[in-house]
């Protein structure tokens, strides 16, 4: 299916309906991912109030915060649904971190890549394998990189549909939409962390700065992604 065609079959829709449509047309080929922020959890609780037929899963890169893991655990008691994990392979994790250390992701650029792709890409590629759409949380505010994309796009690397359900969300629109629904969320995102990945590489992000400037502090980039989203 080309992307325009699938755009049109997509318009003029709500989220449910257009996460049901894709759904439709690609039967047990659909997943989401998250790592359990605010923006996923909107996501999720659409996904299992509506009972979807829509793969969830999370990376496990085994240096989440423990309050990830608390919001992981309160998300499958409220909706009583599967949350399905996948870690990276032990031997890449033990060869990285036997070589260079627990925190060479300080280093450099590229060490810091390196870790990403051996917890997190990797893994990724596996939840995706037979996949044909893969949602996920982005929105457009989020940064400039991410204002650049589309709600609905084509990924010539992964050969499947990205769709991006809140791309048009602002905060206020998610945060409404949590509190009136009662939705599990991390409970550092209280405490400033508006993006919420890995402990070592994720700080509280300051009054007035970019979403995306908790993540990988040390770097001086404006385009700072994991590799997950191009």
């Amino acid at each position: 299916m080309k992307l325009r065609e699938l755009k049109e079959q997509l318009s003029d829709k709500t989220i449910e309906e257009r996460l049901d449509t894709l759904a439709s047309l690609f039967p047990e080929q659909v997943i989401f991912t998250t790592s359990f922020g605010v923006e996923d959890q909107v996501i999720t609780e659409k996904i299992f109030t509506n009972n979807l037929p829509v793969r969830v899963v999370t990376l496990d890169t085994g240096r989440l915060f423990p309050e990830t893991h608390e919001v992981f655990s309160q998300t499958m008691i409220k909706y009583r649904k599967k949350i399905e994990v996948f870690f990276p392979d032990y031997l890449s994790v033990e060869k990285l971190v036997n070589e260079k250390g627990p925190f060479s992701f300080y280093d450099s650029i590229e060490n810091r890549k390196e870790c990403c792709r051996i917890r997190k890409v990797i893994p990724l590629r596996r939840a995706l394998a037979g996949m044909s759409v893969w949602v996920s949380g982005i929105r457009a505010e989020q940064s400039d990189n991410r204002g650049q994309m589309s709600d609905l796009e084509f990924d010539e690397e992964k050969k499947l549909f990205n769709f991006h359900p809140l791309f048009d969300w602002s905060l206020q629109d998610v945060e409404k939409y949590v509190k009136d629904n009662s939705i599990p969320y991390n409970s550092l995102y209280d405490k400033g962390y508006l993006s919420i990945g890995c402990e070592p590489c994720t700080r509280p992000v300051l009054k007035g700065n970019d979403f995306r400037s908790g993540r990988w502090w040390w770097e001086n980039s404006n385009g700072k992604e994991c590799g997950l989203h191009k």
